[in-house]
């Protein structure tokens, strides 16, 4: 591939507003709540786990996209100069999906099987300091408001340059939404050089921090809502498995965005070349090794340790009646993908690429389903219809909330970091002669 160029001058472009798809997604939306309501109804277990299965699924690949922001902040990557924003739009997602989480808090003993068994099981009751729901209830909400408070405070230092300098140059717009959002986000903006370079040094410093609180707080959320499922068995990769296939599930949805994007307008198409989808596909082909790496890792360490209670949560899975759901997500979590992938031609092709995302994105969906489900569902599997349309509920929040923010912000981040920002501060010193 060439050498990545950036333009001196970015055209300030938007996602076209569609009241076509805002109306596809309140469909989603409302198919999603019937279904789930129905079968509160009927089977309010059902339900629940459903609902349980798509918050994280949904909840992980908007967190995601958010570190793969912050990975290429920290290294301060140039090849995704043109898809930064797509993959930061995912922010948007966050403020619905801690909304989203707060019923869940309220699963007893249907959900969490510890809670019945503290009483006369002395395994579980050697871990009542953790497995306890007031302590449950304070790490899930304090991590996720942390987390979710760092993201989004980190994409509002992105935009707000852009949003100032937007402002400044008149290119608002008559779009009433934009110019409303961009008068709350450019508070007290004063269209200096050193604001932008405030922003991205800011942005840098936070980076690494969001990247291990994202690490930590995924692996609780792992911890309590999956794993804690099967009280006696425990895995220390579990949670390294869980966070780092949320990257990789950001990674694919950025990806299949970035070509929905590119689709819509054609001056976004020419700023978001073959370079980008080049790189966006061997992340999600290296991604697709090392989930398969991590998976291998952990059944090695638990078959070899020969460990019955360790042994039991994989061969619930590896046999019937589970069993053919864990050979499908295999094929989509890595034989598929890895196939189709290796190839350079797929990773620049929109159409294929777009299709090997979907492909990863479900497998992703049937990993978190079957990380949950088998460990409190007994007898035959009851994936139906049920738990995807449910999950209409939560993909038409998703795609309504992450369309909002490429159609109301700049789709291409317009200020770019061209020089060193510490020359660059340098420089502002030197002329004002005071501290930025």
């Amino acid at each position: 591939m060439g050498q990545i160029h950036i333009p001196n001058e970015i055209p300030v472009r938007y996602l076209p507003r569609s009241k076509g798809a805002n109306a596809f997604f309140v469909i989603l939306m409302i198919l999603g709540l019937v279904s789930f309501f129905g079968t509160l109804m009927k089977d309010p277990a059902q339900a629940w786990r459903a609902y349980v299965v798509n918050w994280l699924f949904f909840t992980s690949i908007a967190c995601g996209a958010m570190v793969l922001f912050s990975a290429t902040t920290i290294t301060k990557a140039r090849w995704n100069w043109s898809v930064r924003r797509v993959g930061l739009a995912f922010a948007a997602f966050l403020p619905i999906s801690f909304i989203l989480f707060l019923p869940m808090l309220g699963l007893g003993e249907d959900y969490f099987p510890w809670i019945e068994a503290m009483a006369h099981d002395p395994i579980v009751q050697k871990k009542a300091a953790y497995l306890n729901m007031p302590f449950l209830i304070t790490r899930n909400v304090v991590g996720l408001a942390l987390l979710f408070g760092v993201f989004l405070y980190m994409a509002y230092l992105s935009v707000r340059p852009d949003l100032g300098l937007v402002k400044d140059g008149g290119k608002a717009g008559s779009d009433t939404g934009r110019s409303r959002w961009a008068d709350r986000l450019t508070l007290n903006w004063q269209g200096q050089e050193k604001e932008e370079v405030r922003s991205y040094q800011t942005l840098k410093k936070l980076g690494p921090a969001s990247v291990l609180l994202y690490a930590l707080v995924l692996s609780i959320v792992a911890f309590d809502w999956a794993m804690s499922l099967e009280p006696h068995w425990f895995s220390t990769i579990f949670g390294a498995w869980f966070f780092m296939g949320a990257l990789w599930g950001g990674v694919a949805a950025t990806a299949w965005a970035t070509v929905y994007v590119k689709s819509r307008d054609p001056d976004l198409n020419k700023l978001m070349g073959v370079q980008q989808l080049h790189d966006l596909g061997k992340l999600a082909f290296a991604f697709t090794v090392f989930w398969a790496y991590l998976f291998f890792s952990q059944y090695l360490v638990i078959w070899y340790g020969k460990l019955p209670w360790e042994q039991a949560w994989i061969i619930h899975r590896a046999e019937a009646p589970w069993s053919g759901l864990t050979v499908i997500t295999l094929l989509l979590c890595f034989v598929v993908p890895f196939a189709g992938l290796i190839g350079r031609k797929a990773k620049m092709t929109p159409n294929i690429l777009r299709f090997f995302a979907t492909v990863i994105l479900i497998g992703l969906w049937l990993e978190r389903y079957l990380m949950v489900v088998p460990s409190i569902h007994d007898g035959d599997p009851t994936i139906t219809l049920l738990e995807p349309t449910i999950g209409f509920f939560f993909l038409g929040l998703f795609l309504m909330s992450v369309r909002w923010a490429l159609s109301t912000f700049p789709t291409v981040q317009i200020w770019q970091p061209m020089s060193e920002p510490e020359s660059l501060e340098a420089e502002v010193l030197d002329a004002e002669g005071a501290p930025v």
